[in-house]
């Protein structure tokens, strides 16, 4: 190349420079004698941290089990290997309030959502706000839980409109969860009418209770990867804590919080605390506005959960609270774009970011 070796800086024509090669332990006067790349991108993977590209640091696979030179083994949380590293409460969920109440789960009035659990999981919801009752005219016995959201300016029972089938919902939530790889669910259930036993009955008949992970309060929450590799990938927060100890039911306002909820204009809502303990870096957004008359109301949730002003709202609060949204509580969540907004959220380490492109 007419530049003489002592000023060359890539003696061998390799196209890896000679500082770099001695760094990774090959010959810079010998072209046949290159750095191991494994995912081509110019870092000898004796020095790469990933060196087969796949999102995932070296130690981090090795250390599960992984092969850290092949690009094809590895795992994805929610679309991302990077994400498997991001710890619990460092990720933001799409979440639907009361995710059960719609016309495809035969609910007939005071409906939260258009579609069900399939098109909610495919659209990228990951998080559940549920509310068990025993079924009307039953003896309430464990077997008669169901699902169901009670009209709040009528004194009737609260299934009297429409009730879903609990263990059938759950057992299509846990088969949609088996089929995917290396996602969390989060339930959040208020269970003030339906004693602890028949709640862990129900979980645990639809295969939900054994993949609970168990929090130990004032403890790091784990990443999404561990999580989910240790089959510990669903969080159930229940909103009334029972007297018995139900260990894998935890309490919901011991370990997160939310903001208010029902407000009835988009300038009522704030960041502040609504309940549970603020000190907790799990929290619930809540992103829905009730109508005069206390429902769900669509044309609300269509302004509310619009792009720019949900995205907005979970920036202030974010700055406003000193982390992130973990959870983004929507009613129709087919209004708008709730899961396009956590998107964006998750490709954000902090609120200053520059927000990318939509």
């Amino acid at each position: 190349d007419m530049i003489c070796d002592f000023l060359d800086s890539d003696d061998d024509g390799d196209l890896w420079g000679d500082f770099t090669e001695l760094d990774c332990s090959t010959d810079p006067l010998d072209n046949s004698s290159v750095p191991a790349d494994y995912d081509g991108d110019m870092i000898c993977d004796s020095l790469d941290q990933d060196a087969d590209g796949d999102g995932l640091p070296n130690d981090w696979e090795q250390s599960r089990g992984f092969d850290h030179l092949d690009r094809d083994d590895y795992i994805s949380c929610h679309g991302k290997a990077e994400y498997c590293l991001r710890t619990y409460d460092d990720f933001t969920f799409a979440e639907a309030h009361n995710a059960y109440s719609t016309p495809e789960d035969g609910v007939l009035a005071g409906i939260n959502h258009l579609t069900g659990l399939q098109s909610q999981w495919d659209g990228g919801i990951r998080s559940f706000m549920l509310d068990p009752h025993h079924q009307m005219g039953s003896e309430n016995e464990k077997e008669d839980v169901v699902i169901c959201h009670g009209l709040a300016v009528l004194d009737i029972h609260p299934c009297l409109f429409g009730s879903v089938d609990a263990f059938a919902w759950l057992r299509s939530l846990n088969s949609l969860h088996n089929n995917s790889s290396g996602d969390v669910v989060s339930l959040l259930i208020q269970n003030h009418r339906v004693p602890g036993g028949h709640l862990e009955y129900l979980l645990n008949e639809t295969g939900i209770l054994e993949r609970a992970y168990i929090h130990e309060l004032g403890s790091p929450w784990p990443s999404i990867g561990d999580m989910s590799l240790s089959g510990t990938d669903v969080l159930i927060f229940i909103e009334m804590e029972y007297e018995d100890n139900f260990t894998k039911l935890l309490p919901a306002w011991k370990h997160t919080w939310d903001t208010p909820y029902g407000e009835s204009s988009q300038e009522e809502m704030t960041c502040d605390l609504g309940r549970g303990d603020a000190s907790q870096p799990v929290w619930h957004m809540n992103n829905w506005l009730n109508s005069d008359f206390g429902y769900a109301d669509p044309v609300k949730a269509s302004q509310v959960n619009a792009y720019d002003t949900l995205l907005e709202r979970a920036l202030l609060c974010w700055e406003t609270v000193g982390n992130r949204p973990t959870f983004v509580g929507v009613d129709y969540w087919e209004q708008g774009e709730v899961t396009n907004v956590t998107i964006t959220l998750n490709k954000m380490s902090h609120w200053s970011d520059d927000v990318p492109g939509h």
